[in-house]
């Protein structure tokens, strides 16, 4: 990765999931919401929950050091504001790039920006153009992350792929039965050659070429993703010091995810999802899990144990999954899966700089 540095960091997200039946008007469903509201944004193009999020987190970094031609931008969502849309038929509401240009609007930027919408991957995707940008010194820093809310439109297309559950989502168990959808959004200030920071060890990027909505159930595109970040980090799978799994919850993710990670690992490095906390995020998931694992690095985050019901699905290989007997060692290294619609596989592997 040539030295490219997290050297700042900011995020919001759900801890827990809460029930609601209005939404899907009398199905009780789980959802990870943010409970408390953003300062509005004195632009009607850009006013959206998804941008007030990322205005309240890029206020929160530091990026005095850099002119406003040294900053590059790359944003992550699925959702952007399509939940205003439907009230506004403000037809920029629903763009796709609408965060990445609030963004560079609000900063007054003028280098590089580009929205990603790689579905569940967009986070990753996003940290993998950045690296590009610094390496080739088009930028030199680049805010890279993702951000999604809650919205109805989402909701009902998963509601009608008979994925959500009706339960708080429950991976790697017998009993799965869907997601839970969440909000959140995390930002990060990347730099290159800054040894200070967290470090982007290596980024592996796949395509399955397999469904439009299920994945290969044996993870063969998922397994040379994570392969592929450990080659670029230098490392091996003994090298990794915990996983942070996409962990959907549905029986087709858990069961590819389950085969992808145990033909490269076994059952040796702790591992666990953290959906069952944030809710599925959409195009913030990699974004905000990354930065679990980047608060983890940095000594301000315990290992995150693994909720389920404790039922383990005994037709999946076993992998290890985090709980209160696990081994407290020194985390130097985090591995963060995401694995999404179309078939898009993305890894990325983090560590002490």
């Amino acid at each position: 990765m040539n030295g490219i540095f997290i050297t700042d960091a900011s995020a919001i997200f759900a801890d827990h999931l809460t029930a609601d039946d209005t939404v899907v008007k009398g199905s009780k469903f789980y959802f990870g919401k943010i409970e408390r509201e953003f300062d509005p944004i004195d632009n009607p193009k850009y006013d959206l929950r998804c941008n007030r999020i990322l205005k309240y987190l890029v206020d929160k970094i530091d990026l005095s050091k850099f002119k406003k031609n040294e900053i590059g931008i790359v944003i992550g969502t699925t959702n952007s504001g399509i939940a205003e849309f439907e009230a506004t038929e403000n037809k920029h509401h629903a763009e796709l790039g609408n965060p990445a240009e609030f963004l560079k609007w609000y900063l007054g930027t003028t280098n590089y920006t580009a929205g990603v919408s790689t579905a569940c991957t967009s986070g990753i995707k996003a940290f993998s153009t950045a690296v590009k940008l610094l390496e080739n010194n088009i930028c030199k820093a680049v805010i890279a992350g993702g951000v999604d809310t809650l919205a109805p439109m989402p909701t009902y297309g998963f509601h009608a792929l008979e994925v959500l559950s009706h339960e708080k989502t429950n991976p790697f168990s017998k009993n799965r039965s869907g997601i839970s959808l969440g909000e959140g959004g995390a930002l990060f200030l990347l730099e290159k050659g800054k040894g200070n920071g967290i470090k982007i060890l290596g980024i592996g990027e796949t395509s399955d070429a397999y469904h439009s909505a299920t994945p290969d159930p044996e993870g063969v595109q998922a397994s040379i993703a994570i392969q592929q970040a450990l080659d670029a980090a230098g490392l091996k799978a003994d090298d990794i010091d915990y996983i942070n799994l996409h962990g959907t919850g549905t029986v087709s993710n858990d069961l590819m995810e389950a085969n992808a990670v145990y033909k490269i690992f076994g059952n040796k490095v702790p591992a666990s999802s953290t959906k069952p906390l944030t809710g599925h995020c959409l195009g913030a998931a990699a974004s905000v899990e990354t930065y679990i694992c980047y608060e983890i690095l940095k000594g301000q985050r315990a290992l995150p144990i693994h909720e389920f019901d404790g039922e383990y699905d005994e037709t999946l290989p076993k992998i290890n999954l985090v709980d209160k007997n696990t081994s407290k060692k020194d985390i130097k290294t985090c591995m963060c899966t995401s694995f999404g619609f179309g078939g898009t596989n993305a890894v990325v592997i983090l560590g002490r700089g």
